[in-house]
Formats: structure tokens, C-alpha cells, sequence
């Protein structure tokens, strides 16, 4: 089991030795013919009001790290606490309030809205549910909420193919806080979007976490969007965590080789720097056979015999900073 990196208090998420291993099924009898370990191990926590950034390539299991947490898909092993009461194996009626305190916003802003449905009832479809209002209080509720994300209450009854990419990341985010969670995950919220509209969406909720104390489980493959929302940082390869750290360490003193790679490789907009070029080689592994010892052996320019052979543990590397590697 890895070592758990420290938040002061109760965290409002912490997870410990988180797996998740889909199974393979083949033939007519679908028996199963191996597993594809998505999620192998990992631990962390996240404090009110901070932000987690979990950073990697596709494939690296980032996304259903975050689906894991919420329980939209079952975690196969380890343990899942929410505001220190753990969660993993609560029934669906057991479950039911701590959903309200748990919320996700989806990477694509198009699919993840009913396009059957006004964007208003989409945004009031979780009070509703609860139970938390109803008749006109409903409507007044919602009509706040989209004055809160930049939205015309009068855009209400609208449906989401009269608005732009942008402005359904802001329904999303509205439908997102209408339960008044202490948790959101945000899976790639702005990778669809344009550049500009980025900055506007994350500007927004960097103020709606100052405003309402919100804790952000924030998924991105795109470090410098991670860099500018986040307060600490997790990089994932093939399942594990491989470097915990906050942002300023992370980004000026790297420990993981495969953290170093994936920062050689962000451009820099001026002609004038010189950098060493990134010699990462190849995609990512399959998950279905990972690599043995250190997953990230096969394309460390740095590996040695030891790493082919024993897995590296998560372990302290300096002030809050975590890695896991042998030559470290």
C-alpha cells in the first residue's frame, strides 16, 4: 500500500489504495479472460477548499480515478472516505445524501446535456430529485444559478443547441452546484473549448471556490491549465500515482522521470529559450499487461535492472513532495 500525503483537519476526500480492475470476457459463456488494472493503488487526499490536480497521458487512468470516487463505477479495492465517513460500500439508498455532497462536471458540454430538455430543467433536475425544492422556489433557484455562472436567467428555457461550447460548460457547472456540494470533479472541463473560453471558465471557478469554499478534484492533460487552477498536483502513469506534490515543487523541481518528460514537452511561446529536448518514446503501455516493476521502465531514459523487477513505492521525498522511484 502507498503512503497517504497529508492534509491538515479531515480532508473532504480521502482515498486509500483505490483500484479498479475491469474484467475481460470472451465467447458465448462471456468468461473472463484477464483484467485491465485501470486504477492499481492509488492514494490521496483533498482538503476544503483545495484543489488536487490529477495530471497524465491518456490512458493513465485519470478519468476513472474520478468516476471511482463518486461511485458512477464501482472501485474493485481500497477504501473511499467523504469528509471522513467511508463511502465505499454504501447501498444506493445508503449512498443517496452523500451524493448531494459530491458532484461532477463532464469533459464534453455537449454530450453531457439532454438535448430533449430545457436547459433550466436540466439545472434544476438535481433539486428535484432530492427533494431540496420545489413549484416556483425551484425556478427562483435556478434563475440564481445562472446569474452565478455568467448566464440570462431569461436563457432559462432555452435548450442546449441554442448555446455555444462555453456557455454549456457553464450550464454544466451550474447543474454542477445547484446541490451545494463540498466536492467537485472536474474531468477535462475545458478541454473542449477554445482557448479564450478556457480562461474564462476557469476563471469562474476559481471564484466560485473562493465564494463557496469548494474542494475541486481537478483532471486534465494539460499542465499549464493544471498549473494555473490547481494546489497541489498528482501525476498518474498506467494506474499509479508517480509524483505528489504542490504545483510551485512540481513544476521547478521535478523528482519522477516521467514528470521531467512531460514538462520538457509543454512549449514555450518564446524562440529565444533553449531547452533540452523531451526523449519520451512511444504510448502508453496497455493496461491489460502492464509492464512488470515500474510501469514507466520501458520508456525511462534513466531505467535501470532494479526498476524492471520491483515496484516502486509512493514514498517521501522532500517537504510534502512524494515520488515513486527507484533512482530518487
Amino acid at each position: 500500500m502507498q503512503p497517504e500525503p497529508h492534509v491538515n483537519g479531515v480532508p473532504v476526500l480521502a482515498v486509500h489504495d483505490l483500484k479498479k480492475h475491469f474484467p475481460i470476457r470472451t465467447g458465448l459463456l462471456q468468461r473472463a479472460a484477464g483484467k485491465v488494472f485501470a486504477v492499481d493503488g492509488v492514494s490521496f487526499s483533498i482538503g476544503a477548499g483545495e484543489t488536487l490536480g490529477l495530471v497524465g497521458e491518456t490512458g493513465s487512468g485519470k478519468t476513472t480515478v474520478g468516476r471511482t470516487v463518486l461511485r458512477l463505477i464501482e472501485p474493485t479495492a481500497g477504501r473511499i472516505e467523504l469528509a471522513g465517513t467511508d463511502i465505499t460500500h454504501l447501498d444506493r439508498s445508503a449512498l443517496r445524501p452523500y451524493r448531494r455532497q459530491m458532484q461532477i462536471i463532464f469533459q464534453d458540454p455537449f454530450s453531457s446535456l439532454d438535448p430533449r430538455m430545457s436547459v433550466g430543467d436540466i439545472v434544476a433536475e438535481p433539486l428535484r430529485v432530492h427533494g431540496l425544492a420545489s413549484g416556483r422556489e425551484v425556478r427562483e433557484r435556478v434563475a440564481q444559478l445562472f446569474e452565478r455562472v455568467g448566464l440570462r436567467p431569461a436563457q432559462m428555457d432555452y435548450y442546449p443547441h441554442q448555446f455555444s461550447g462555453g456557455q454549456r460548460q457553464r450550464i454544466g457547472i451550474a447543474r454542477a452546484l445547484a446541490l451545494r456540494p463540498k466536492l467537485i470533479v472536474a474531468d477535462e472541463p475545458v478541454s473542449a473549448l477554445d482557448v479564450s473560453i478556457q480562461a474564462q471558465v476557469l476563471n469562474l471557478m476559481h471564484d466560485l471556490q473562493q465564494e463557496m469554499g469548494l474542494s475541486y478534484l481537478f483532471i486534465s492533460h494539460n499542465l499549464a491549465v493544471v498549473e494555473h487552477i490547481s494546489h497541489r498536483i498528482a501525476v498518474m502513469y498506467l494506474g499509479r500515482i508517480v509524483e505528489y506534490a504542490d504545483k510551485r515543487t512540481l513544476f521547478t523541481r521535478p523528482l519522477h522521470p516521467y514528470t521531467e518528460q512531460l514538462l520538457l514537452a509543454v512549449p514555450v511561446p518564446d524562440p529565444r529559450v533553449k531547452r533540452r529536448r523531451p526523449v519520451l518514446q512511444g504510448d502508453v503501455p496497455s493496461p491489460i499487461n502492464p509492464p512488470s516493476g515500474c510501469h514507466f521502465h520501458t520508456r525511462c531514459p534513466y531505467a535501470v535492472e532494479r526498476c524492471r523487477v520491483e515496484v516502486p513505492l509512493l514514498r517521501e521525498a522532500g517537504a510534502g513532495q512524494m515520488v515513486a522511484c527507484h533512482l530518487r
